[in-house]
């Protein structure tokens, strides 16, 4: 490997001690592979805590996904996000999931966010509940704004179950504010059981709610999922299993 190549690795790791005896170490036997422990052990530690700080919560893989289950939903649509072109920092675009509760919308969501953080992306899963209440409880201008960077400093941001509360015209402005910072810069992946068009039954007599679903929506991937909840569908067959099971008892 090239002298000016392992300088260029060792400047890139801060080894700064190393890089004032270069002379010295450049044509140490050792020196290659030290640059090649030294990136690894920090890549493991990266990763690590971009895991750590996407908090995404315990899930299924995608490969256990039963995709015969809904009604509708367009595999190829939901196999492409999977490819990250939606996070492409030269042209970002939301991502929203629309569809009744139970059709798997946070497992795809909650992919997502994983293979993004093995990808070295930085993400930040979060129910749109917890993050606005979060917001909403912080006491003073500076505290907000911390708060504010907590949300809109990740590459993506997912927010998850949008719609499944209502909230009030104080939480539609935080969420507009979260919206717009993010807007055309990061992308954010919104998972919601309420059309755009029922957004007023959840932001009730909020003024920002037109423009905040125009900026979410706005050269954004919408993928729709139709059917009946899988959950109610995995809860019925147990009660089955175990009934059937008392009876050959």
């Amino acid at each position: 490997m090239g002298e000016d190549l392992l300088h260029q690795r060792a400047r890139a790791l801060g080894l700064y001690g190393v890089l004032a005896h270069w002379d010295e170490m450049r044509s140490a036997p050792w020196i290659s592979d030290l640059l090649s422990i030294e990136e690894s052990e920090r890549n493991r530690r990266s990763l690590e805590r971009r895991v750590k700080n996407a908090k995404t919560g315990r899930f299924k893989a995608m490969a256990d996904f039963d995709w015969a289950w809904p009604k509708a939903i367009d595999r190829e649509a939901v196999e492409d996000l999977f490819q990250f072109g939606f996070a492409d920092p030269n042209n970002p675009a939301n991502v929203v999931l629309v569809g009744p509760n139970g059709v798997g919308k946070s497992m795809i969501a909650q992919n997502l966010a994983h293979q993004a953080v093995l990808r070295g992306f930085t993400v930040r899963f979060t129910s749109a509940s917890a993050m606005l209440n979060e917001l909403a409880s912080q006491d003073g201008a500076k505290a907000l704004q911390l708060a504010f960077r907590r949300y809109c400093r990740p590459h993506i941001l997912v927010l998850d179950e949008v719609g499944y509360l209502s909230y009030d015209n104080r939480h539609a402005d935080l969420l507009f504010e979260i919206v717009t910072r993010r807007y055309g810069q990061k992308p954010i992946i919104v998972t919601t059981n309420k059309p755009f068009g029922e957004w007023n039954d959840v932001f009730p007599n909020a003024a920002c709610v037109v423009t905040l679903v125009d900026r979410l929506v706005h050269a954004s991937e919408i993928i729709k999922i139709e059917g009946d909840s899988y959950r109610l569908k995995e809860a019925k067959e147990r009660s089955e299993r175990k009934a059937r099971s008392r009876r050959s008892a």
